[in-house]
């Protein structure tokens, strides 16, 4: 199969690919998403297959208004009014109880509830609305991998997988979006951290939890994201958290050990170290947690190319966005931390 790059100009040819049935990779705010029509049970099969993705693992379905939402589930709570009108379009998804019949019964993944959110990204409103359908819409990668920030990301994974990709050039969060479950709407629990933080969400709704236990192998998410080893680039990763000294004896360690070391962190460390490593990758400035966010997908992605054989990454402050950052960064690296002897 061609897979077509199309252009801002050309979102009708996309939205038509997607009426028959094809697979287009929309950009979004947060990463780029692997979109087909969410009624259509063959299509959908396909956003599995073309990911290699465990069927298990629900899928996130897209709308281009507020007002779709109420078609497709049992009811929208006050809660979820609230929600929608101070986060969308944006990166919160919410969890409903689901409607039946109106979704392919692979979307759900055999769930009760569905996830749905409303992008923040004009193209992409703009191709739901053309295709006339809801969109499901899973981080348009191989499963397990790093997440695409970019067209190119999507081409480089999906190339001959699927139809075509919708090119908006980089996005701006960088992170998948939060995931919020209001199936019972007076305990609203985060499933998934992002770029829509607990602090926002409790200004506007008041109390809510977090759900961080670690999924068993058996166990079925009720959203994506939640398996824990997830967001992986071809090398391992090691999370470096401390001062110079730890960064020096975790390079230290790793190079006695025969290993290339590839450096993902903030300027900062980058200006210290990269005389002595394989390969960088540079997070943005010191501490800029937002600039870190929208480039950790990317430079994990960066080392394929490079001699390295293990990466060192930085953690950040567990706050605000910093949870979202080290929720995919930990995924990523197995939970694995660098340990002083």
């Amino acid at each position: 199969m061609e897979t077509i790059i199309y252009r801002p100009s050309e979102v009708f040819k996309a939205a038509l690919k997607l009426q028959q049935g094809e697979l287009i990779s929309f950009p979004t705010e947060t990463v780029y998403g692997l979109g087909a029509d969410a009624t259509n049970e063959a299509a959908v099969k396909k956003v599995y297959s073309a990911k290699g993705r465990p069927t298990d693992n629900p899928l996130i379905v897209h709308v281009w208004a507020i007002e779709e939402v109420e078609q497709y589930v049992q009811e929208v709570p006050e809660v979820a009014k609230k929600l929608m009108k101070a986060f969308w379009p944006g990166p919160l998804t919410l969890i409903f109880k689901v409607r039946e019949h109106v979704f392919a019964p692979t979307v759900t993944a055999g769930l009760d509830s569905v996830a749905i959110r409303m992008p923040d990204n004009a193209l992409t409103l703009q191709l739901i609305r053309e295709s006339g359908k809801p969109l499901v819409g899973p981080s348009a990668n191989t499963s397990g991998k790093p997440s695409p920030t970019s067209a190119e990301h999507v081409f480089h994974d999906l190339k001959g997988k699927i139809a075509g990709v919708l090119d908006d050039g980089e996005t701006g969060v960088g992170l998948e979006s939060t995931v919020l479950d209001i199936t019972d709407p007076d305990s609203p629990m985060i499933l998934r951290p992002g770029a829509t933080t607990k602090e926002a969400l409790e200004q506007v709704i008041g109390t809510v939890y977090v759900d961080r236990h670690l999924l068993s192998s058996d166990e079925a998410p009720k959203a994506p994201g939640m398996k824990y080893t997830h967001y992986s680039p071809n090398e391992p990763v090691v999370i470096v958290t401390g001062d110079k000294s730890v960064w020096e004896k975790a390079i230290e360690t790793y190079q006695r050990q025969g290993e290339k070391i590839g450096l993902l962190a903030d300027q900062e460390i980058l200006h210290q170290f990269q005389a002595n490593v394989s390969a960088i990758y540079s997070l943005g400035e010191n501490k800029n947690i937002n600039e870190a966010s929208r480039l950790l997908y990317s430079g994990l992605r960066s080392f394929e190319t490079t001699e390295a054989t293990i990466i060192l990454a930085q953690a950040y402050t567990q706050n605000g966005l910093g949870e979202a950052y080290m929720n995919r960064l930990q995924k990523a690296a197995g939970n694995h931390f660098f340990e002083q002897e």
